[in-house]
């Protein structure tokens, strides 16, 4: 019996083409080649084929009896101990192989990996890493690595290459040149159109050269989408940083999971990963956009139910999951204009944060002297005494150096009179609550009364993603919170950030020679998740216009599609099937065929508006929806001549199509 896994490597030999040159050089070091490198770095743009060179070394190192540790960037955790833990076995078994995919996302490990983590490699093991970026200068001309390190910039493939490709996918030979010329040598666009099959290659609005290359190619790959479900599961994808089959169960409860995640995971530029599945970056974003541009509503519809999953994750999920969850919250509305202003989805300088230990109290308090004077620097002290637990340090992960503070108090009532006398922003804080809505009885506040980067003080960074990210997770799974606040010096610049989300209480209280703003927000009055919701709408608000721009159909097809709609207006099933339903136009029906048809039906009324369009419009009515068996006898039920009904017939045809065609363009609804 052949295994699965079997037959996945002998269909990856079968489609693979080219890169001899990597593949040899990773074939020497496995046979253990004293001159072999010991590091492959793998490196060029979205859809270069990355990730399949490393599939097909990752086969060569099964074959060859080592064990295999890979890793996907994507998924790696902000804490360099995570990523030593999850590579365990590289620095302990001899022979070992590490692949790290998608390095680009974990960049930031860079410097470490080089300098702490490979010098402890097991004997005789290897590593691959595949990124965008090419690796930093310093490694590759660093005498020590010279000899070790192995760096390649994918190409794109030959020409001779791409035609292997489209051969070995039995593409038929008088189709290959227009693939050529349409796709060029890159390798994913060349995959997809193998993927799409000679079948595909037929069709004109698949084939016509075009700008949008992936975007068409995605369009004939995944063509007639089964059903509306699969459908609902390509934007759950489309959207989600990865989508597990519990994911699809959550945000499509009425669907079969199950058989939807099936689906999904056979789609060919889908890739696997430990959370899930997650299309290439250049089919993400081209389905994201297309499926926006098409179907606004559903998209957007799709968004708040994934944002409502993530709330409900923000409550329930365990611990160690639950400070990524608003991460991927604000990742489905990262373009918003409201998150612009307090978020940076920037990876430079990646940190990760940590309990304040002892040990870290000096370096805190001299940066908080640095910033804010040493008035602040002794509320630090103090602070760091009654509630060090509040207290998380921030260190790069390059260098483990540690580079910001930041703290959140939990301040039960009635509010101790010590910390009301030491502390004015607290005391501010109190006295806004007792003039608005008092703290009652086993209720809390809670403050983020510390943020302290010296280096980007108090304007977006990855810290304040960070520690927001936290603060949200506190504020919706704490029991009896009653107010949140946010204290930032630069009142006035925060005031126009933070517009829309926490009110400005108008105190200004002062510690040494600064003044504080004071922000904030009743939890009582205004649920963590609701706050969330207005919050990430009012983003995707901004961020998401109703777009223009062009038909998923050439102009050609598009009428075609309208004809064939017309002609198969009597015939339920052929109707359902028609190109039409795959346009714009029908993309946001919750009823497609039935409410496609009664579209139709009021455009043809609607151009009874026009003179030039009663006796077209009575022409498509008689030919179309009278039940007329022939055209000869529509015309006779019009009493008009058979030329003259055909003449009145497709003048009605020409202006419905441009009727439909310009809401096609500008906005189907």
């Amino acid at each position: 019996m052949v295994s699965v896994g079997d037959r996945l490597s002998r269909a990856r030999v079968r489609a693979f083409v080219g890169r001899e040159e990597q593949l040899g050089r990773f074939e020497e070091a496995l046979a253990g080649d004293p001159h072999a490198p010991f590091a492959f770095y793998v490196y060029g743009p979205g859809g270069i084929g990355k990730s399949t060179l490393l599939r097909r070394m990752a086969d060569h190192a099964r074959v060859a009896g080592r064990l295999l540790v890979e890793l996907d960037g994507r998924f790696v955790s902000r804490d360099p101990a995570e990523f030593e833990r999850a590579a365990g076995p590289f620095l302990d078994v001899p022979g070992a192989v590490l692949f790290v995919d998608s390095f680009e996302h974990c960049q930031w490990l860079e410097d470490w990996l080089w300098q702490h983590f490979l010098p402890r490699a097991a004997d005789d093991t290897l590593v691959v890493l595949a990124g965008r970026r090419a690796p930093q200068p310093q490694w590759a001309a660093d005498p020590a690595w010279a000899g070790l390190l192995h760096v390649t910039e994918l190409k794109p493939f030959s020409e001779e290459q791409a035609r292997r490709l489209l051969i070995a996918a039995e593409i038929r030979p008088e189709l290959r040149d227009r693939v050529l010329r349409f796709a060029g040598g890159n390798p994913l666009a060349l995959s997809l159109a193998a993927a799409a099959g000679s079948e595909g290659c037929g069709r004109e609005e698949i084939w016509a050269p075009s700008a949008g290359v992936l975007r068409t190619l995605l369009a004939g790959l995944i063509g007639e989408v089964p059903t509306a479900a699969h459908r609902r599961a390509l934007e759950v994808a489309a959207q989600a940083h990865s989508t597990s089959e519990e994911l699809l169960a959550a945000v499509l409860p009425e669907e079969d999971a199950h058989l939807l995640f099936a689906w999904l995971r056979d789609l060919p530029f889908m890739e696997s990963a430990v959370r899930g599945l997650y299309p290439h970056d250049a089919a993400r974003e081209t389905l994201a956009a297309d499926l926006r541009w098409r179907a606004p509503n559903a998209f957007g519809a799709m968004r708040r139910r994934l944002a409502d999953e993530y709330l409900r994750l923000l409550r329930e999920a365990p611990e160690d999951r639950v400070w990524t969850v608003t991460d991927e919250l604000f990742h489905l509305f990262r373009e918003g204009e409201t998150l612009a202003r307090l978020r940076t989805w920037s990876r430079e300088d990646e940190v990760h944060d940590r309990p304040l230990h002892p040990d870290d109290l000096d370096v805190v308090l001299s940066m908080a002297e640095e910033t804010e004077g040493p008035a602040s620097a002794e509320l630090v002290r103090y602070w760091a005494r009654r509630q060090p637990q509040a207290f998380s340090v921030y260190r790069l992960v390059r260098t483990g150096r540690i580079v910001a503070f930041t703290a959140r108090l939990a301040l039960p009532a009635p509010p101790d009179p010590l910390d009301l006398a030491t502390d004015p922003v607290v005391a501010a804080a109190w006295a806004y609550a007792d003039a608005t809505a008092p703290v009652r009885a086993g209720e809390h506040m809670g403050v983020s009364r510390f943020s302290v980067y010296p280096e980007r003080y108090q304007v977006p960074s990855r810290v304040t993603d960070l520690s927001s990210s936290r603060a949200h997770a506190e504020s919706a799974r704490a029991r009896g919170r009653a107010y949140g606040f946010a204290v930032f010096r630069d009142a006035e610049t925060w005031a126009e950030r933070v517009r829309g989300t926490l009110v400005d209480t108008g105190a200004r209280p002062r510690v040494g020679e600064h003044d504080y703003g004071l922000f904030g927000v009743d939890w009582r009055q205004l649920p963590v998740e609701t706050w969330l919701l207005r919050f990430i709408e009012a983003a995707d608000a901004a961020a998401v216009p109703v777009p223009e721009g062009p038909s998923p159909l050439s102009r050609a097809a598009f009428d075609q599609a309208v004809r064939e709609a017309l002609a198969h207006w009597r015939d339920p099933g052929a109707f359902a099937a028609c190109a039409l339903l795959r346009t714009r136009l029908a993309a946001d029906l919750g009823d497609p065929v039935a409410e496609l048809r009664a579209l139709l039906r009021r455009a043809v009324d609607d151009l009874a508006g026009d003179p030039r369009g009663v006796r077209a419009r009575e022409a498509l009515t008689a030919g179309h929806f009278s039940g007329a068996p022939t055209q000869e006898a529509a015309a006779r039920r019009l009493g008009l001549p058979y030329g003259t009904y055909r003449r009145h017939l497709r003048q009605g045809l020409d202006l419905l199509c441009d009727a439909l065609w310009q809401r096609e363009l500008h906005d189907p609804r």
